[in-house]
């Protein structure tokens, strides 16, 4: 578990339920529904939605859009999903880009917190290629203090992949963490943390940047 985060994962999980029931703006319930769940919990949606999208169109029809929030557990009525998708099908199409949804979605960060979860991508990204893999962390972070792997349980391997798992998305862990899944996991915590300050001297803390 990274530094900090259980601990803002369950604060922002107890604050969201408590903010659901102050506000009717449908995007902002579903937000909180995800923020719910965790940090991750806008990403596992992103998942199921990605899951669903069998012709790869990145794109999703009311019938899947409905589908997905059913099979994420999300208990949403027929009117309020049929206004959020509306929301984002601009165009009248019948269809919505999954992408932009997840974007809108997940809570609105300042430039300042984006940078700052960038210049940690940028120090785990070893080989610049816009994906943080086992590769990258051999260069970055030692495996060695880990208790798993003190005891035996784990090898150097192993312990890196746990690490991945913490960014990578719920139902679809392949031990790549994209930018995206970075950004959206941080989106999770920086939704607990009030100040910009704070959350700055967090992640330079956790990631000694």
């Amino acid at each position: 578990q990274m530094p900090g985060t259980a601990r803002h994962d369950r604060e922002m999980a107890i604050q969201a339920k408590r903010n659901l029931s102050k506000t009717t703006d449908p995007i902002e319930r579903l937000r909180l529904k995800c923020l719910a769940r965790g940090s991750a919990g806008i990403k596992g949606l992103g998942k199921v939605f990605r899951i669903m999208d069998d012709d790869n169109s990145r794109t999703l029809d009311f019938k899947e859009f409905v589908k997905g929030l059913n099979d994420y557990a999300m208990m949403i009525d027929k009117e309020e999903a049929q206004e959020i998708f509306q929301i984002f099908d601009k165009d009248g199409s019948g269809t919505i880009d999954f992408d932009e949804f997840l974007i809108t979605l997940r809570p609105p960060m300042s430039n300042a917190r984006k940078e700052i979860i960038m210049q940690a991508f940028r120090k785990l990204d070893k080989t610049g290629d816009g994906v943080i893999t086992i590769e990258d962390l051999r260069g970055v972070y030692n495996a060695k203090h880990h208790p798993k792997y003190q005891n035996g349980d784990w090898t150097e391997d192993q312990v890196f992949r746990a690490f991945l798992d913490n960014f990578d998305s719920p139902y679809d862990k392949d031990g790549k963490v994209t930018t995206e899944e970075f950004m959206n996991y941080y989106a999770g915590v920086s939704a607990s943390i009030d100040t910009d300050v704070y959350f700055i001297i967090m992640m330079k803390n956790a990631w000694k940047l």
